[in-house]
């Protein structure tokens, strides 16, 4: 029973993990110390260290307050809903054994052998400068040194560890954070920002207009990259993604094939190990690159240079080049009506049941054929025109989840919004968004 810790730079991380590793050593573990960490740190040290089983006490880039434990035992599995719930019932119910025994070792310098596994290859041959944001989290201990090492001009931005967060909480999702890095790639002409959450599991990207890139399209834009260096592979991707993983013609030509699978990273990760896809892209931005990317679980120093190596294997493109590319779309943001936790589930089974049934009858969705419905979690349809709406549940709050995308106008895009909302309203139980298009 060996166990790899680690934990990032808040006030109170180091002495959650010191009762946790206390805890584990009760229960007859041989813990392996790792220190100040990001989480795939972590997840590397299951490798490196050849340990089973990982905890990693991080808030992640939630406010500061919150924190909590990224776990798993299956590597490079981490912990889904199911395994936690269960965890949670041994641990309110007391059935555990405290039989003792356990041992404690400390890998001192541990870092250096993670940057190591990262940058031990040929340098780049393009001259790329590229802003490197950490929003002081723990990321910014390690992203200059690793970046700099591949042959990058690097830009640091708030990189200096400081749990107070000064500036904006370290999450490549919010606006702050993106603003920042911003107006530094306008400022210092660099080639792309890179935003690193708060644990460096996920990497938010920015081109060299200053244009931010959601993750779903970066995905795509990496997709066709790696399609022409790996021969017809296979990417997973959450339902709540861009429709052009199927319907983008260059990744049509190229053979690749995409699994749209449940929102979740646990999910996401656990379905590209199944699969043996290439990748996993995440709308959240957490990516799982398999070999010989990567081991399966979510980098993201090694999602950055995966951007870095796309712009080096394109010399006369520019990151906003290779946005520009991508066909057009218009897509949502996501967005919650209120639905009771207790019903939420129950509406979401009536919504698949009616969306189900007009296929079969062949009745329209705003005047369009529904071509396709995807039922992994919550349904996802599709029409003729490749105009797309999610309705699901969301995992964690008294909500619902709707997202919704057309490729073939802004007018078609509202328009199967209302169409969707209009499903959603033969339920009562359906209350109002927190933000609607």
């Amino acid at each position: 029973r060996e166990i790899a810790v680690g934990h990032d730079f808040r006030s109170y991380s180091a002495s959650i993990k010191l009762a946790l590793v206390t805890g584990l050593m009760a229960a007859g573990c041989k813990v392996h110390d790792i220190g100040l960490a990001i989480t795939p740190m972590a997840y590397f040290a299951q490798f490196e260290l050849d340990v089973p089983a990982v905890a990693m006490v991080t808030a992640s880039h939630n406010e500061n307050g919150w924190t909590g434990v990224k776990m798993g035992c299956d590597r490079p599995l981490t912990f889904g809903p199911e395994e936690m719930t269960r965890l949670k019932e041994i641990v309110l119910s007391g059935r555990f054994d405290l039989s003792g025994g356990g041992s404690y070792v400390f890998h001192a310098n541990f870092p250096d052998r993670y940057v190591a596994d990262l940058t031990t290859r040929p340098k780049l041959d393009r001259p790329l400068k590229v802003v490197a944001a950490c929003g002081n989290g723990t990321a910014g201990a390690f992203a200059e040194r690793i970046l700099a090492a591949i042959g990058v001009d690097v830009v640091p931005l708030d990189t200096t560890l400081d749990w107070t967060f000064p500036r904006y909480n370290p999450n490549p999702e919010d606006l702050a954070m993106l603003h920042a890095i911003r107006d530094e790639v306008l400022k210092t002409g660099a080639d792309v920002g890179l935003g690193f959450d708060g644990d460096g599991d996920r990497c938010g990207v920015i081109d060299d207009l200053g244009e931010e890139i959601f993750a779903d399209k970066v995905g795509v834009m990496l997709a066709r990259d790696l399609a022409r260096v790996h021969d017809k592979p296979t990417f997973v991707v959450d339902v709540k993604s861009t429709g052009l993983y199927h319907s983008d013609p260059v990744l049509q030509s190229l053979g690749v094939t995409t699994d749209y699978w449940k929102t979740g990273h646990s999910y996401i990760k656990r379905r590209v190990h199944e699969l043996g896809a290439l990748a996993g892209f995440e709308k959240s931005g957490h990516y799982f690159f398999n070999a010989p990317i990567g081991r399966g679980y979510d980098d993201g120093f090694v999602s950055a240079i995966a951007v870095i190596d796309m712009l080096a294997r394109n010399p006369g493109k520019k990151m906003s080049d290779l946005r520009q590319a991508l066909p057009k779309t218009w897509s949502s943001p996501t967005m919650s009506p209120h639905c009771g936790d207790e019903v939420k589930y129950g509406v979401v089974d009536k919504v698949i049941a009616r969306l189900l049934a007009m296929k079969e009858s062949g009745e329209p969705l705003d005047g369009h054929a529904i071509v396709e419905v995807n039922t992994v979690n919550g349904i996802r349809v599709t029409t003729a025109d490749g105009t797309w709406g999610l309705i699901r549940a969301s995992s964690n709050k008294p909500e619902l989840v709707v997202v919704i995308e057309s490729p073939v106008s802004e007018a078609r895009y509202r328009a199967m919004f209302h169409a969707m909302d209009a499903v959603l309203r033969e339920n009562p139980e359906v209350g109002a968004y927190n933000q609607t298009i």
